[in-house]
């Protein structure tokens, strides 16, 4: 099964592509999708959107783990976020995938057993898991590689 890992963002969006098989994770491909800063909103969104579909045509995954939202501070921030994540969500409806979304929480708990991890914990479990010579960079590349495991961890990669 491959399962299409996603941590939204407006300036980077992290993806993960993980094969499962069994207990097995393979890493296939992650990187990030970034957008140039002083650009309209509307022109990074459809950035996102065309990057997005690219990469679900080039890797046709099974579904996609994608992180929900939660804010602290900077409600603009918090309304861009939520329109790239939108953006995101859109991408995959219409490539006819089914969306699974998990909360950090959730994401610490599958791939460290501890809902409180430091992302530190995080990151080194994924690269453990995925048998990687180092921990992904960017982070949100390595979070989105996170988001896939979770879900191929918390549901044995069969639907949600």
């Amino acid at each position: 099964m491959v399962i299409l890992g996603i941590d939204p963002g407006v300036a980077t969006v992290g993806f993960g592509v993980v094969d499962k098989r069994g207990n097995e994770f393979k890493a296939i491909e992650y990187g990030v999708i970034t957008t140039p800063a002083h650009t309209l909103l509307e022109d990074r969104l459809c950035s996102i959107f065309d990057d997005m579909t690219e990469i679900i045509g080039r890797h046709r995954p099974d579904c996609v783990s994608i992180e929900e939202l939660f804010f602290n501070r900077n409600i603009t921030t918090a309304i861009d976020v939520a329109q790239a994540r939108g953006v995101l969500l859109l991408a995959c409806r219409k490539a006819g995938l089914d969306v699974y979304e998990y909360t950090p929480l959730q994401v610490k708990s599958a791939i460290v057993g501890y809902g409180r991890a430091e992302k530190q914990q995080v990151q080194y479990m994924t690269r453990l898991l995925l048998k990687l010579d180092e921990i992904p960079k960017p982070d949100d590349a390595a979070d989105a590689l996170a988001l896939a495991v979770c879900h191929g961890r918390t549901t044995n990669g069969y639907g949600g």
